[in-house]
């Protein structure tokens, strides 16, 4: 008889083991959907939110010297032409700063301005033209020694800044043709996992 109970006792054991550590996807009404976004579906499936920055960018990794970059391009007036490149070199030293600072005013001239830190922090050297099609055009070169909320290491910004102004503006003025539901207009089956 004590055999027996023990045999029962394991085997409920082992039956509220099984319970107990089921995978919680397996319960009833998994959440998979919140905002009207579902896990799992194509984020081309949303029209209407894919365009929800003036900016689309790409990433870009290990390329011809850089370890990471960022290509930035517009959504609206300049749909679709890049507008701003940050890339991040591989090597992250000062004395590589040093050399492509040498390099970029040999071929660019004295940078027309200072943006760094008076505490030898960050160093960013900013220069500024006017290309043949009439665009302003940024150029920065930085060095962060320590800034934790910037990037370690070396970084190279390209951009038209009006462009940018500009496909900002585009952007918001599309926006505000759509119309947007209030707060309290918005269906609770948005607000609520499902």
């Amino acid at each position: 008889m004590r055999i027996r109970q023990c045999r029962l006792f394991s085997f409920l054991f082992i039956l509220l083991s099984l319970a107990v550590s089921l995978p919680a996807s397996w319960a009833k009404d998994t959440p998979r959907e919140i905002g009207g976004f579902t896990l799992g579906t194509s984020i081309s499936s949303y029209q209407d939110i894919v365009q929800s920055s003036y900016l689309k960018k790409i990433l870009v990794s290990d390329w011809h010297g850089f370890r990471r970059g960022v290509v930035s391009y517009g959504t609206c007036k300049y749909k679709d032409e890049i507008l701003k490149i940050t890339m991040k070199y591989e090597n992250r030293s000062k004395k590589f700063y040093q050399k492509l600072l040498k390099k970029f005013r040999s071929k660019y001239g004295p940078p027309d301005t200072w943006n760094g830190d008076s505490f030898g922090v960050v160093y960013i050297w900013k220069w500024h033209f006017i290309d043949e099609n009439k665009n302003r055009v940024s150029l920065s070169l930085q060095f962060n020694a320590k800034n934790t909320n910037e990037t370690i290491g070396n970084m190279v910004k390209l951009s038209y800044p009006e462009k940018i102004k500009e496909e900002r503006l585009c952007f918001i003025h599309s926006r505000e043709k759509t119309k947007r539901q209030s707060p309290e207009e918005t269906d609770w089956q948005y607000l609520i996992p499902r």
